[in-house]
């Protein structure tokens, strides 16, 4: 480990945490067929590595695998199956539009801390992590990973991410899928602060087959607007301004439009089988990673 690697890697996590993750791995429910053996079983039964169970005989399959002792006892044929153990591919979409510098920490600070755990707990299971930033286009990339000694050129990649330009999700799953060969485990993590909004862009990834997660990052005064009297609001993408009067019925209403968002939005992902974590950036990242990825089956 060199002294650069060892600083980016501080600055994202302490060698405590790390450790933790060490014993974890990520949950895939899809069939996955890599190009290597890793460390998770795969549901593809075939010629691996352990036995799991028995099929009847069909035209074409292996002699080999015939269980004779079972043939002479039911005069029946059997073909035994195994499981196999293969890699996973693990592509993390990270957004870094300006609206992630809200919070304290900001949004992004913990997307990253969120993003380098995952792909952290990816490497060193022996599966490709890929990982894409993303605001109005695709922004910088990191190839797919694998082992983990490439640990350290994802902190420092992560740690190099700044927060600017406007929200695309959709853009940046067309590009970062339709450039993709292979499927696997997509992660997206992002405020979904997006002006075309989230179902367009969630459906493309499902219609590419990939088992995906949102990991949905809001700031705590995005929750409860702490916001009284006559204000002038700028959005921080787009440079637009708003006048208004916050008084008690300007916030009940905005508490009604949003949780009526949130019931929207977890219904939309229950419906497509999109794994979904709602969390505040002040929610720190070992607490979202240890308790609330684990409860929403990311990892384990």
């Amino acid at each position: 480990m060199d002294r650069t690697g060892a600083d980016h890697g501080a600055q994202l996590f302490d060698p405590e945490f790390l450790q933790r993750l060490e014993t974890l791995s990520l949950v895939s429910r899809r069939l996955v067929r890599g190009q290597q053996r890793g460390e998770r079983r795969s549901l593809v039964r075939g010629r691996g590595i352990e036995f799991d169970d028995y099929r009847a005989y069909q035209a074409g399959d292996d002699y080999r695998y015939i269980d004779w002792n079972i043939v002479s006892r039911l005069d029946r044929v059997f073909v035994k199956l195994f499981s196999e153990e293969e890699d996973l591919d693990v592509h993390l979409l990270l957004d870094t539009s300006a609206s992630m510098a809200a919070g304290a920490p900001s949004k992004l600070a913990l997307g990253k801390r969120v993003a380098a755990a995952i792909g952290y707990i990816g490497l060193c299971n022996f599966d490709r992590v890929g990982v894409t930033a993303f605001a109005s286009g695709q922004g910088p990339s990191l190839a797919r990973l694998r082992g983990r000694a490439r640990a350290f050129d994802l902190l420092r990649f992560l740690d190099g991410l700044e927060p600017a330009g406007r929200t695309d999700l959709e853009h940046a799953l067309t590009r970062r899928l339709g450039a993709s060969g292979r499927r696997g485990l997509l992660v997206v993590i992002s405020d979904l602060l997006n002006p075309r909004g989230y179902s367009a862009a969630l459906l493309h990834a499902r219609h590419h087959r990939f088992q995906t997660f949102l990991v949905h990052i809001l700031a705590d005064e995005e929750i409860a607007p702490q916001l009284a009297g006559d204000l002038r609001l700028i959005d921080v993408e787009t440079g637009r301004a708003l006048e208004l009067t916050v008084d008690a019925d300007a916030l009940r209403a905005y508490v009604g439009a949003r949780d009526a968002y949130f019931r929207d939005l977890e219904t939309f992902c229950f419906r497509h089988g999109i794994d979904y974590v709602r969390t505040t950036s002040s929610v720190p990242a070992d607490v979202l990673v240890l308790r609330y990825l684990r409860q929403g089956g990311l990892v384990r």
